[in-house]
């Protein structure tokens, strides 16, 4: 064999171990991504290790919040579970397969900004209301859909995302403009 066949099969070689190399590094991106590949059922809750694991997933009473008309007026008061971290905000409440009327989930970002939301992993189906940083709703996202990777955005900055189980801005006639209050317990 010549320099020049050696040459060219050592280059079919390389290409043969790149091709692979690729397929391989494929097929293992697509296994540890399967989460989106795994057909949406009507169960409340997809099997998943993640859930398996969680023991958390019970809520948590933090504090409590109170919605008001803009003048002030009384409109209902729910139970708070705050999520305040990096962690805890992306979590959310996802997994969660029920949650009474009076609860709900208090978001609290840092900074008042544009926020979104999805409802990637999430069972129930939720009103989300977005709060800016002077305590007034700007936003209101209703009846969100059950595991939907939609984005749920804000029309206005908010600091403060409140998600009730859906229904209860209707219920409640809450509304944008309105207020709300809220207080740590712990």
């Amino acid at each position: 064999m010549t320099k020049q066949q050696n040459k060219k099969l050592a280059k079919k070689n390389n290409r043969l171990i790149q091709i692979v190399t690729g397929i391989v590094v494929l097929a293992f991106i697509a296994l540890m991504m399967s989460d989106y590949f795994i057909p949406k059922t009507n169960n409340p809750v997809r099997p998943t290790k993640i859930n398996e694991q969680r023991n958390d997933l019970e809520f948590k009473k933090d504090g409590e919040l109170t919605f008001q008309t803009k003048d002030g007026s009384f409109i209902s008061t729910i139970d708070l579970e705050f999520a305040e971290t990096t962690k805890e905000r992306t979590q959310g409440l996802m997994y969660r397969t029920e949650m009474k009327e009076n609860q709900g989930m208090l978001f609290i970002f840092p900074e008042e900004q544009m926020q979104s939301f999805w409802m990637h992993n999430t069972v129930l189906p939720l009103d989300m209301i977005f709060i800016n940083s002077n305590l007034e709703i700007v936003t209101i996202r209703k009846n969100t859909k059950p595991y939907d990777d939609s984005s749920y955005a804000s029309t206005k900055p908010a600091q403060y995302v409140v998600e009730v189980n859906a229904g209860y801005t209707d219920k409640f006639n809450i509304k944008v403009g309105d207020k709300v209050v809220f207080r740590r317990i712990n």
